[in-house]
């Protein structure tokens, strides 16, 4: 590696932090020359190992704990003695929490990628997000509804007459879930038991915040309908702003719709670009949703700076599937998870976009992104059995078993991005949920179409899943594999097509 012009950190611990850090690294842009190093702040034990073992150009810096103040801590550190030069926050709690507040007052916050306190609520509190849209003239669900989760009552009613004009409805808690506290309801017998699974995994948090007097704020709303789409935002310090290549989420745990049996999770993989992508809808995305909020930001005393927005949006088309409307669904404040992943993989100049964000340089460097690629990734999640014969994720799991992995097809055939994975020093274990992430790209051109190109990378990592590349083994059966994963990740390529025909 030559003179590095910047280095590069992403703050946390699951396969965005390592790999947007390898891609930082690796990536060689034809338009913005120049080396840059990519670092992960804090990250996990198997991300340190995976590296060392594989010999990837990832470097590390630790904290002592998980909580803001340390990160704040290392951060500082790590600014005065120029091992870091630009920082994103990845993790939405670390911005909910003050993180770049903290960076503000030593004398750092210019480097750091993310909003600060004051306007976190924009993820932190869905339901004052809802309010800032109308403000703004941001289109999202035709109906909406703010009650009190305690009162079943009137959060039956609400329901019913949603279901009845719009053909679902959808119950939000509407702070910090991870992803998972939407819960879609189709009909009106799964009114009671979605209303009573909601409340029970978020009673200890209503409790938390409101006590067991007054209101638990619940955001209802009407069931959109069309197509789920994300858009990257990257905003500078002067109100610059970069859309990047759009991904296509799989959030359900199983394929098919949503329901008490398929929970919506964290994300079980995701492909860039989705393949209803076109120029027109990127630019109804700017107009209509970027624009606006970057105007806030810029209108607002003090709270224009660096950041992200990641807008989850419901498109309809028109009969040419040119897009007809854009909703939003909910604005995050960070790049998505795991939709970050296949984005990074297409992207030629990830160091310079990063730089540019805290230059105020937008306007210039814009996104390089390889035209002729898709890119897909699928979660290996830690699957059901065990001791308790344990649901797997994302409900109860077992941890702790060995990782048998073919380290040479990793080296030469695919990416692989560690996430709860654990290393002692010898041997690779699972750690939890989403153990790791398989990452690969396939080109198309002319003759090879994105369809086929993508049945065809498909094919290929469930082969090497299949093919036992990577396997947690089981303590009851060391012939078999504790990881699972979606099969139809990639294969809506192959559905626009046949839609559009």
């Amino acid at each position: 590696m030559g003179k590095v012009l910047a280095n590069i950190g992403y703050i946390g611990t699951d396969g965005r932090s390592f790999w947007a850090a390898l891609q930082t690294s690796k990536a060689k842009s034809e338009v913005y020359p120049g080396e840059y190093q990519g670092w992960v702040v804090r990250g996990t034990p198997g991300m340190r190992g995976w590296a060392q073992k594989m010999d990837l150009p990832v470097k590390f810096i630790d904290t002592e704990n998980n909580s803001v103040e340390s990160y704040a801590q290392s951060l500082i550190g790590a600014f005065e003695s120029s091992l870091l030069d630009v920082v994103m926050v990845l993790p939405e709690s670390l911005l909910f929490n003050g993180l770049v507040d903290l960076l503000d007052e030593a004398g750092f916050a210019g480097r750091i990628i993310g909003l600060d306190k004051n306007s976190a609520f924009i993820e932190a509190d869905k339901i004052a997000c809802k309010q800032l849209c109308g403000n703004l003239g941001i289109p999202v669900a035709p109906v909406w509804v703010k009650t009190d989760a305690k009162d079943y009552g009137k959060v039956r009613g609400i329901c019913l007459d949603l279901i009845h004009e719009y053909g679902g409805v959808v119950l939000k808690y509407p702070y910090s879930a991870g992803g998972k506290g939407a819960r879609i309801i189709l009909d009106a017998w799964a009114i009671e038991k979605v209303y009573g699974g909601l409340i029970s995994d978020y009673k200890d948090d209503y409790v938390r915040q409101f006590g067991g007097q007054g209101e638990w704020p619940l955001l209802i709303e009407a069931r959109m309908s069309g197509v789920e789409i994300s858009f990257t935002i990257l905003v500078d310090i002067k109100g610059n702003y970069a859309i990047l290549p759009t991904a296509m989420d799989y959030p359900e745990r199983f394929e098919g719709l949503p329901g008490i049996n398929n929970p919506i999770t964290g994300g079980m993989g995701a492909i860039s670009p989705h393949p209803l992508e076109s120029p027109e809808l990127m630019e109804m995305a700017a107009i209509r949703i970027a624009e606006p909020l970057v105007n806030w930001l810029k209108e607002s005393k003090g709270l224009i700076r660096p950041c992200v927005f990641y807008p989850g949006c419901f498109v309809s088309f028109e009969d040419n599937f040119k897009p007809r409307d854009i909703r939003v669904c909910e604005i995050n404040i960070r790049p998505g998870e795991p939709e970050f992943q296949p984005v990074m993989a297409r992207l030629r100049n990830p160091g310079p976009l990063l730089s540019g964000m805290v230059q105020g340089k937008l306007d210039k460097v814009r996104p390089e992104v390889r035209k002729n690629q898709l890119s897909i990734c699928m979660a290996l999640v830690t699957g059901p059995g065990g001791p308790k014969q344990q649901k797997g994720y994302p409900w109860s799991l077992t941890k702790g078993e060995n990782l048998e992995i073919d380290f040479e097809y990793f080296r030469k055939r695919m990416g692989l991005a560690p996430s709860a994975m654990e290393y002692d020093g010898q041997s690779f274990k699972t750690g939890g949920s989403r153990v790791a992430y398989l990452i690969s790209s396939a080109s198309f051109d002319e003759t090879h179409a994105p369809d086929s190109a993508a049945e065809q990378l498909r094919l290929k990592m469930l082969n090497a899943f299949d093919l036992g590349k990577i396997r947690a083994v089981p303590r009851e059966n060391p012939q078999g594999n504790r990881l699972d994963l979606r099969r139809d990740i990639g294969s809506h390529f192959s559905k626009a097509k046949e839609l559009k025909k």
